[in-house]
């Protein structure tokens, strides 16, 4: 087990923002993580619970313990079940599960971030999201020590959304967490600009590693690079309004894009009202909004985690005053 005092956090946000932490734990395997949680039981210093950090924005030094997860591996079941170590990289994962012949992760191809994010997280992209695929989650519960299992219904999934988010917020620590695939490729194509970019390369009824090359297409030529600029991917949430709402701006807004939730409800991408605002390819000060994806705030050079924050904000204000929509950050900010 890792354990560490006055640490660097810089290499666990891809932000990039370098704040520090009184002390930093990391746990290898369930034995380490019962004795994680007996340390923050016995401790009076808060914590956080971390994954890869892409979803982190850091605006100062954290004064207390910060863990996360380093366990490892992976196993199949014969019923298309695969469990996965809560430290294991995602996009780690769904490379392998195409390799071994299990499908349903293509679409969330080169998400950031570990295994445990997408349990917390509801991660999603391109049509597909982590609840369509976890079967249950195992942790251990800080409080006590003792091992829990969730299934999907437990964890009431919402867009981007658990109850790890909410009520259950850093009272356990996820250790694993199984997904139901299919060894049958059934392909997701119609979210997007999935089904033009397969046109351009005559693609009409891919593989999944085909699909999943398409997707890290997209993404690559969309966002930047953390290593080279530093970013979270996606910092917004898109908005679901009621369609009363969505029909008001489609009548003044012809191509404003949107997508169908159910009878009542309409998700409208953050990003496009973003861009309509004028904020694309823009900067305030050392943060900035990156030319290519207006939903992905950048940190251009030396930027703190307030000056993104203060960036945040102002978009916030424009996109309020312009659509009466208010747009909240996917990102925790800490």
């Amino acid at each position: 087990m890792k354990d560490l005092k006055d640490y660097s956090l810089k290499a666990h946000n891809t932000f990039g923002i370098d704040a520090k932490c009184s002390r930093f734990l990391e746990f290898e395997n369930e034995q380490e993580a019962v004795e994680v949680a007996r340390i923050l039981r016995e401790s009076a210093t808060p914590y956080i619970i971390i994954g890869g950090g892409s979803n982190l924005l850091l605006t100062k030094d954290f004064d207390g313990i910060v863990v996360r997860s380093g366990i490892k591996g992976y196993s199949f079941e014969n019923d298309c079940r695969m469990t996965c170590g809560s430290g294991e990289v995602w996009d780690d994962i769904v490379a392998i599960s195409i390799e071994k012949g299990y499908y349903g992760m293509e679409n969330l191809s080169l998400i950031p971030g570990d295994v445990g994010a997408s349990a917390v997280q509801n991660i999603g992209a391109y049509g597909v999201e982590a609840k369509d695929l976890i079967e249950t989650v195992w942790g251990i519960e800080i409080a006590t020590g003792k091992s829990c299992i969730w299934d999907n219904a437990a964890c009431e999934y919402g867009y981007r959304q658990s109850r790890f988010k909410q009520d259950w917020k850093n009272r356990f620590l996820i250790c694993k967490v199984t997904y139901r695939l299919s060894k049958t490729f059934t392909p997701h194509l119609d979210y997007g600009n999935i089904r033009a970019e397969l046109e351009k390369k005559g693609m009409h009824e891919p593989t999944a590693q085909q699909l999943r090359d398409i997707i890290i297409d997209i993404r690559n030529a969309k966002l930047p690079d953390p290593k080279v600029m530093g970013n979270a991917g996606s910092f917004f949430m898109n908005p679901i309004v009621s369609r009363e709402k969505y029909e008001s701006l489609a009548a003044q807004y012809e191509q404003m894009p949107h997508y169908e939730i159910d009878a009542e409800h309409v998700k409208i991408p953050a990003g496009w009202m973003i861009d309509q605002c004028g904020w694309k390819g823009k900067r305030l000060g050392r943060a900035g909004v990156h030319d290519k994806q207006a939903l992905v705030l950048v940190n251009c050079g030396g930027a703190t985690g307030d000056e993104i924050v203060t960036l945040c904000q102002q978009i916030q204000h424009d996109v309020q005053a312009k659509f009466g929509i208010d747009i909240h950050p996917e990102v925790n900010i800490i």
